[in-house]
């Protein structure tokens, strides 16, 4: 079994693979104060809710956006399973070409979605993942990772749009039913929701005419189902799309 941890910047996702198939998944908060210690005890209160084993831990691959946590995780796994994990990162063979100027700035993330996106659809290709940014990353039809977009993610927006004006509350990240809100609230869900749908259809709208061809356009992170019906442009949800693609570069790795 493969342990696949994905931290972010709001949320660590950890994922149990028994080979291509993800037996269980959880979902943590990013504490950046949680050290080594702290993370293998609540690892090990997360197994015990399960027929999982630790001696079924055969590997561990870790993608991370938070240096800190990286530290944290890759000591966790070394004193508690005594394995080195492989930690994701533009010097490992992807099987992919980065043609972004600054390899070593892109997010570990990303490159695990460019990955297993790629291997399930080809390309050209657009992932749209909605985290604590909004990411859209490009693949060519050859696999050519280009690069993409960053945006201020749906829940950052809404939390300092309520911490910076003091008359506008939090609201729920859902979509109202008219595009012109009667209420401050529906006001706030109509811009915040219908407008980053056509942020986004407008963005691939762009990305195809830069690429002078159409693109297969997918969708991952934690607020995706939130937009499958209401955008024109996405075709396919995959909630777990960085733990695929941890998987596939881990199992490349041990290759």
């Amino acid at each position: 079994m493969l342990l696949a941890i994905d931290i972010g910047n709001t949320n660590i996702v950890i994922g149990i693979f028994e080979d291509s198939i993800l037996k269980k998944q959880w979902r943590l908060s990013s504490t950046i104060t949680r050290t080594a210690d702290e993370s293998w005890i609540l690892l090990k209160l997360l197994f015990e809710s399960t027929p999982l084993s630790f001696d079924q831990i055969k590997g561990i691959a870790i993608a991370s956006v938070v240096p800190g946590l990286t530290h944290v995780f890759t000591l966790m796994a070394k004193l508690n399973f005594g394995i080195e994990p492989i930690v994701v990162n533009h010097e490992l063979d992807l099987g992919i070409n980065i043609l972004y100027q600054t390899p070593d700035t892109v997010g570990a993330d990303r490159l695990c979605n460019a990955i297993a996106g790629y291997s399930k659809f080809g390309g050209p290709l657009v992932i749209v993942d909605f985290g604590t940014a909004t990411t859209l990353d490009v693949l060519t039809e050859t696999g050519d990772y280009l690069g993409g977009i960053i945006a201020p993610g749906l829940e950052l927006t809404a939390s300092v749009l309520h911490q910076r004006a003091a008359m506008l509350p939090r609201v729920a990240l859902k979509f109202p039913p008219r595009i012109i809100g009667n209420t401050t609230e529906t006001s706030i869900q109509s811009g915040l929701m219908y407008g980053s749908i056509e942020m986004i259809d407008g963005m691939i709208r762009r990305i195809e005419a830069e690429l002078e061809r159409p693109v297969i356009a997918i969708a991952t992170g934690g607020l995706a189902y939130a937009f499958s019906d209401q955008s024109q442009r996405l075709t396919q949800i995959e909630p777990h799309l960085t733990l695929e693609g941890l998987r596939l570069i881990y199992e490349r790795a041990r290759r």
